[in-house]
């Protein structure tokens, strides 16, 4: 029987379920031998900051949350200085501090979690979508690729060198 699954905004009760979320998937980087989110970034004060500013969305899938997205509108700084070029320069959404439920993972969530955002960029007029990784992050990079999101350089963000990918929504 196939999952009833949603993209609705974070509210501040949905701040523990989301914290734990968001320790697993630091967890599982550290466990992949990535430096990505090992250094005390994100943290409980930024899920309750995404929250506070409408940024933070989960996911759920039969009205339980599987993954935790922030989504920003064209407000990225450091991706004004990219070491490349974005595909556009009209509005965009930025996706920031996927996780997924460990009860969740290998179900295809995350891709599911792109088919949501962009379904949520085209319904706000938007036009494209922005994003960006660490190199070691190889499921991100995959989902990215198969997602059809064009690689358009580097950004430097949270002390790191990442990946930037924009995806032209319309």
């Amino acid at each position: 029987m196939a999952q009833e699954i949603k993209l609705r905004k974070a509210e501040i009760e949905d701040r523990d379920i989301i914290w734990n979320i968001l320790q697993q998937a630091i967890e599982r980087r550290r466990k992949d031998g990535s430096t990505q989110w090992q250094e005390g970034y994100p943290n409980l004060g930024t899920v309750e900051s995404d929250i506070a500013k409408g940024f933070g969305y989960v996911m759920t899938a039969d009205g339980e949350i599987s993954v935790y997205v922030a989504l920003i509108l064209n407000d990225e700084p450091a991706y004004s200085t990219i070491e490349g070029a974005w595909l556009s320069n009209g509005e965009f959404v930025v996706v920031h501090r996927v996780a997924v439920d460990e009860k969740f993972a290998g179900q295809g969530m995350v891709k599911i979690l792109f088919d949501h955002i962009e379904e949520f960029t085209r319904s706000h007029g938007i036009q494209s979508i922005k994003v960006d990784t660490n190199y070691d992050n190889i499921p991100m990079l995959k989902i990215l690729e198969n997602k059809g999101y064009s690689y358009c350089g580097e950004v430097v963000l949270a002390g790191g060198v990442r990946k930037a990918f924009e995806k032209i929504i319309f």
